[in-house]
């Protein structure tokens, strides 16, 4: 991605920058985690600059870099410059107040004065001054622009202030919810008694506490998280809640596909009494298109058959689980792809990561969800690990010991892919 090599952490923005790693910067142009202004510019302009880094993945502004490259230095004493920065950075024209990092870097005699804020900052959506309003802006490659509706959602979601799974979605009712999976939900799954079918007063109320469905103006309307996991039709009503399933003859992606489908319908699967499934949910149908389109083999050991895939399909379900858990369903255009290749299966969710998520953090464990009801109902049906351990323990774990492969996880733009590789053997 554009700019990943110049953003900061808690490590770099600590640490004195060398004039071999200004110049490397401004060789690289202004991008998404670089931005050069003049010292002389106009406090709203620099704020600006600063919430957008700020937004995204921080980034460092370079003080007297003009904006082909050249370097002209600060026209001010670095002091009053620091001081210029501070005042901007701790609510002037900056808000919630941040503290960047700053240092200075002399060439030649010129001096560059170095912004520097560090990825994942706690207190998004931050915003800049601009005349008597305060707006927030993004960083888009290397401009910075004002973030659309969706998208400064997409920043509360992110530091945990706003919960889209119980946001109402408009214009449903209790008929567009399937009542037999949420008998079976509450009966075979929870464990506890439901109100008569025909009882619809009783059966709202339940889904209100629920958080599946909300109260407004003595209306009961179904929440994102009731469709995604139990609506009737959840295409229709949020476009984004399907699955595109791809296999592929080759490695490159290719018009002749072996089977192409558009996965369809709720999350959950309708269960009987023993928790078996009745009726495929959207998880169960990526998982059975996988297993369909992969090699499976058998062999005797001794006395006994032993059966072997060219993927462990607990890793493969793992993958799927996470993906229909964890993606960001504010972006309204994009189903979750799972791509099958003859030496790889990607599956890829629309949105970055959750929260303070990193690669790291998923490979160690680290226990993070952006649709937190959907993630409770997802541990209901036991397919999300209790613990939080589904990355390493199932991913990674099983990707080593049964394929001797190590599993694909990164972040890119406004994705999350994970790739499993086919076993060499």
């Amino acid at each position: 991605m554009a700019g990943r090599h110049s953003r900061c952490d808690a490590e770099s923005t600590g640490s004195d920058m060398r004039i071999a790693e200004l110049l490397e910067l401004i060789r690289n142009n202004e991008n998404s985690g670089v931005e050069f202004k003049r010292d002389d510019v106009h406090p709203e302009s620099l704020a600006k600059e600063l919430c957008a880094l700020a937004n995204f993945e921080g980034g460092h502004v370079l003080l007297g870099v003009e904006d082909n490259g050249n370097i002209t230095g600060l026209t001010r004493d670095t002091r009053k410059a620091e001081e210029w920065v501070m005042n901007i950075c701790r609510g002037d024209a900056l808000r919630p107040p941040l503290i960047p990092y700053w240092e200075t870097v002399e060439d030649n005699g010129r001096i560059v004065g170095v912004v520097s804020l560090p990825a994942d900052l706690p207190d998004k959506p931050y915003k800049a001054k601009r005349g008597n309003a305060w707006q927030v802006f993004i960083r888009r490659g290397s401009v910075s622009v004002e973030a659309s509706r969706e998208e400064e959602a997409r920043l509360y979601q992110s530091a945990g202030l706003l919960r889209y799974d119980i946001r109402p979605v408009v214009g449903t009712s209790l008929n567009d919810l399937d009542l037999r999976r949420l008998r079976a939900y509450f009966q075979h799954v929870r464990e506890q008694d439901t109100p008569d079918e025909e009882d619809r007063l009783q059966w709202e109320r339940l889904l209100v506490n629920t958080d599946f469905m909300v109260e407004d103006r003595n209306r009961s309307i179904a929440t994102v998280g009731g469709i995604l996991l139990f609506g009737l039709n959840p295409n229709r009503w949020l476009p984004q809640s399907g699955i595109t399933a791809v296999a592929y003859e080759g490695e490159e992606r290719d018009y002749a596909a072996r089977e192409d489908a558009r996965l369809r319908g709720p999350l959950t699967p309708l269960v009987d009494g023993m928790r078996s499934i009745v009726d495929n949910g959207l998880i169960d149908q990526a998982v059975n298109f996988v297993n369909r389109n992969i090699r499976h083999s058998a062999s005797l050991a001794g006395a006994r058959r032993e059966d072997k895939s060219d993927y462990p399909m607990e890793a493969v379900r793992e993958a799927i689980v996470n993906a229909a858990a964890h993606r960001d369903y504010t972006i309204a255009v994009a189903d979750i792809e799972v791509a099958i290749f003859s030496d790889r299966i990607e599956i890829i969710s629309p949105g970055r990561l959750p929260n303070t998520v990193t690669v790291d953090k998923m490979r160690s464990g680290y226990r993070a969800t952006r649709n937190e009801l959907v993630k409770e109902v997802l541990r209901d049906y036991r397919y999300v690990d209790a613990r939080g351990l589904g990355v390493p323990r199932k991913i990674v774990r099983l990707m080593q010991q049964e394929n001797g492969t190590e599993p694909g996880l990164v972040e890119d733009d406004e994705r999350f892919a994970v790739t499993l590789y086919r076993s060499k053997s």
